[in-house]
């Protein structure tokens, strides 16, 4: 075995790919979810991706999902993990399972459970003792069911992942993280190999360099680019140089660019969220995918080969043709190595946009792969030519490739084995069957193959249609991809037998339908008390880790303008003498609040819901932070504001003593994109703040002698402490710039607060008391700012479940059924935070769940809060 392979039980990695039990393998991967999806689908989902020809599925295991408060941990129903790893085995699947202890997956708060932030020494993430004790705590609970269900003695488990991407995180110390992480799971009989996923390239980011832990990449990439291949070539060489296999735990889920991956020398390849699924109840994370302030939705689908519920889509297709060639291929293909090295200008020409460096691999026993991918318009064939260094007769022959396709070719493949005496010279399409002197192959378009010297052409097959020839003796079949997928066998005399097609609806779906009555319920979910505090506690602090709290104070607005509200997260509905602002959803960003119409002792209160907690760690904002707690805040009566622009002094670049004095951002300077630094004296015996105007890249701001913070367009604010006697601002010097504005404002605190909390559980447990007898109301209905209805709809039977589409203006509505919180919408476009996943205006009731309680919240905004229709669609559409 080569240096650096890993050699454990059953299952080997070495330069030459995966082996288990000796047998070398190409593994397709599918991402399947149970906490995504009701227990009683989780054999239908099992048994849809092995029927898509993938052998494995990849399986995070979430923290806070199983320990769901301090040491209460639950693994029964839908969080029954080892019922779902034996599914997997019963089913024929491998499993990865990825236990964390960080999961990311838009999931809230990563996997990491909230009260972690309610320690002010715990570090998540770090090789730092009070996070490692409660992991240890969570794999005490989880890993011994893992050990238990290890390939080959007594389960699929045939990877264990440690850590998720931590590359993208600022861990202090990775090898000693990684090294305690992989400890405990060796010391709970963890067996299969170890591995470690990095989520941009950085291997050592995020593996440590430890030993026994192994390097595997996630690629995110263009899937119309055509400079993936030598990026992941290289990720490949990397490794074999490791004596390792490239395992890409991670990447899109088109079979166009995961057959680029195979031919890059991917030996895994797990595209992400293949198979779809939900968010249940509170479970959605928040995250920056690029933009701050980004909500999760309901429906958990990135466009993967199976819809949210079950329904599969085109690509599902191509997953079987992929795996019909991989199985084809076999061991040859398990065990090929690169042959980019040996192609230095591409062997492809093509007059369509391809690859700039196209991959092939050398297959083991002789004989090439080529992945040609058409990377232009959708809806037109190209042609291709090959040179094949050797192999004269091929080169510059054309060939037809499909729109939106990667064949992969093979040149010069011994075809002995597959019962002929010669040389499959050329094949420009997928080879999904071969033997006996067959070949058949996958095909929109004509194939051409030459045998030894003789060249013949298939003509385009169509759905129904296969097409034959003969060369040279050997029988040649093309099916279209349909049929390819299907493909049982295939007789001496070409003739194929397909299986039978999927059967049709034994009933047609339930036609659209609009709910136009409901029952509306006489009283809302009791609160449950949780005090009185100086300053508004985290919800967090007060049991609530996924949920909403109540906060009500008397305010003194005498002679006081506005009010600066900051932390709030994730949304806020602020009442101030009983009329409603606009609901606040900045994830802790201050926010500046016009309160001149009111005077005097003014009733206050807000109502703060936790959508998710963040599950990536993004700087811009303070409750996008991993480990960030929710809640209010703290609320501020701003009592005076002073415009501070002026009288900075500046150190940077040639500035001298005594130090000049220039406006904020005002020193001129030829040494464009350097650090300058600006020093204002303040004298601010009370709490203050700065606000930074025209903050576009981030700035660096200390305060009297502390560590500099960062200071983000986002969130372009400082806090102050009582005592503050200096402000320094550094940004780099940018004269095309607009410059920097600066005000201070002197704060006094809102204080004595009164709490109540309503935690998932008890929302849950008031939902499920119905049906009730409650006053019957017709849509649409129209609700004040922050006021609230609890409305039980009647559903017809249906044995598909509903898709629940709700159309409205300004309103958040959270949803029931079945005893458990299906999911949440906001709806109204324009009028609120930017939503990822699937469709956000859905609601899911699965089949056999019963009922559905609604309760609808009027947000504050533009329009007036009213919920219009709830129309229930067919799943399968």
């Amino acid at each position: 075995m080569q240096s650096g392979a890993v050699e454990s039980g059953a299952i080997e990695l070495d330069a030459r790919g995966i082996r288990i039990e000796g047998g070398p393998r190409v593994v397709l991967c599918a991402s399947l979810f149970y906490f995504r999806l009701p227990r009683e689908q989780w054999r239908a989902r099992l048994e849809q991706v092995r029927a898509s020809g993938y052998t494995c599925v990849d399986v995070y295991l979430p923290w806070n999902f199983h320990e769901t408060a301090p040491g209460r941990w639950s693994f029964e129903g839908r969080r029954d993990v080892a019922a779902f790893l034996d599914l997997a085995q019963e089913t024929g699947l491998y499993v990865i399972a990825r236990p964390g202890p960080y999961i990311c997956s838009e999931w809230d708060g990563g996997a990491l459970p909230a009260w972690l932030g309610l320690d002010p020494e715990l570090r998540v993430r770090q090789n730092e003792p009070r996070f490692l004790a409660q992991v240890t705590a969570w794999f005490d609970q989880v890993l011994p069911l893992l050990a238990e269900r290890q390939y080959p003695a007594g389960g699929p488990v045939i990877l264990v992942q440690l850590e998720n991407e931590l590359d993208f995180f600022d861990c202090a110390d990775r090898a000693g993280y990684l090294t305690a992480l992989r400890d405990q799971t060796i010391r709970h009989g963890i067996t299969v190999p170890l591995v470690a996923c990095s989520g941009q390239g950085d291997i050592e980011g995020a593996t440590g360099n430890v030993p026994g832990v192994v390097p595997a990449c996630n690629f995110y990439p263009d899937d119309d680019s055509p400079d993936l291949e030598p990026e992941v070539r290289r990720y490949a060489e990397l490794l074999a140089d490791r004596g390792l296999p490239l395992l890409i735990t991670e990447t899109n889920r088109r079979h166009r660019t995961l057959r680029r991956l195979l031919a890059s020398g991917a030996s895994l390849i797990a595209p992400y969220l293949q198979s779809s699924g939900w968010n249940f109840g509170y479970t959605p994370s928040t995250g920056n995918w690029g933009d701050p302030a980004n909500f999760m939705s309901h429906g958990y689908d990135f466009g993967g080969y199976v819809s949210s519920t079950g329904a599969e889509r085109p690509e599902y297709i191509q997953a079987q043709v992929l795996a019909r060639v991989i199985d084809t291929l076999g061991p040859r293909l398990a065990l090929a190595t690169s042959a980019g090295a040996s192609v230095p200008g591409g062997p492809v020409t093509a007059g369509f946009p391809t690859s700039s460096s196209p991959s092939a691999l050398d297959l083991d026993g002789g004989g090439r792969l080529v992945a040609v991918p058409h990377l232009g318009a959708a809806d037109t064939a190209g042609t291709a030519a090959l040179t094949a260094p050797g192999t004269a007769v091929v080169n510059g022959v054309p060939v037809a490739v499909a729109p939106d396709s990667c064949p992969l070719m093979l040149v010069d493949v011994p075809l002995q084995s597959w019962g002929y005496d010669g040389t499959l010279t050329l094949a420009s399409a997928d080879l999904v069957a071969a033997s006996d002197g067959v070949l058949t192959f996958s095909s929109e378009v004509p194939v051409t193959v030459v045998v030894g010297e003789t060249r013949g052409e298939i003509p385009a097959p169509t759905a129904g249609a296969p097409e034959r020839t003969t060369v040279k003796g050997l029988t040649l079949v093309a099916l279209a991809p349909a049929d390819a997928a299907r493909l049982r066998a295939t007789d001496t005399d070409g003739t194929a037998h397909l299986t039978d097609a999927p059967p049709s609806r034994s009933t047609p779906p339930l036609p659209p339908s609009t709910v136009r009555a409901a029952r509306r319920r006489s009283a809302g979910a009791p609160e449950q008390p949780a005090g009185s505090h100086e300053l508004p506690p985290t919800l967090e602090s007060l049991g609530v880790y996924r949920g909403r709290g109540t906060y009500r104070t008397t305010a003194d607005l005498t002679d006081v303008d506005e009010l600066l509200l900051v932390g709030a997260a994730d949304i806020a509905d602020l009442s101030i003498d009983g009329r409603a602002r606009p609901t606040i959803s900045g994830f802790g960003a201050a926010q500046r609040i016009d309160v001149r119409e009111a005077t005097g002792a003014v009733a206050v209160e807000a109502v703060v819901e936790i959508w998710g907690h963040a599950n990536f760690d993004d700087a811009r904002l303070p409750a996008l932070r991993l480990g960030a707690l929710r809640g209010l805040g703290t609320l501020w009566t701003v009592r005076d504001v002073t415009d501070v622009s002026a009288l900075w002094s500046v150190c940077g670049h040639w500035a001298g003593l005594p130090a000049p004095t220039r406006a904020l951002g005002g020193w001129s300077s030829t040494r464009v994109g350097l650090p300058v630094t600006y020093t204002r004296d303040v004298r601010s015996d009370t709490a203050s703040a700065l606000h930074l105007r025209g903050v576009v890249e981030p700035v660096r701001v200390s305060v009297d002698d502390g560590e500099p913070r960062t200071v983000t367009a986002e969130d372009p604010w400082v806090l102050l402490p009582a005592g503050t006697r200096q402000i320094s601002v550094t940004l780099p010097h940018h004269p095309s710039g607009g410059g920097l504005g600066a005000e201070l404002l002197v704060l006094e605190p809102v204080t004595d607060w009164s709490c109540s909390v309503q935690d998932d559980d008890l929302l849950t447990g008031f939902a499920a008391t119905g049906p009730s007898q409650g006053q019957g109301i017709q849509l649409p209905l129209t609700l004040e700012p922050g006021e609230e209805a609890w409305l039980d709809v009647d559903l017809p039977p249906s044995g598909d479940g509903f898709l629940v589409r709700l159309d409205g203006t300004q309103i958040r509505v959270t949803g029931w059924a079945a005893g458990e919180c299906v999911g949440r919408v906001w709806a109204g476009d324009g009028d609120r935070p930017t939503f990822s996943g699937g469709d956000s205006n859905i609601i899911w009731i699965p089949a056999g769940w019963s009922g559905l309680t609604l309760l609808v919240r009027g947000a504050a905004g533009p329009g007036d809060p009213e919920l219009r229709t709830l129309r229930l669609e067919s799943p399968d559409g």
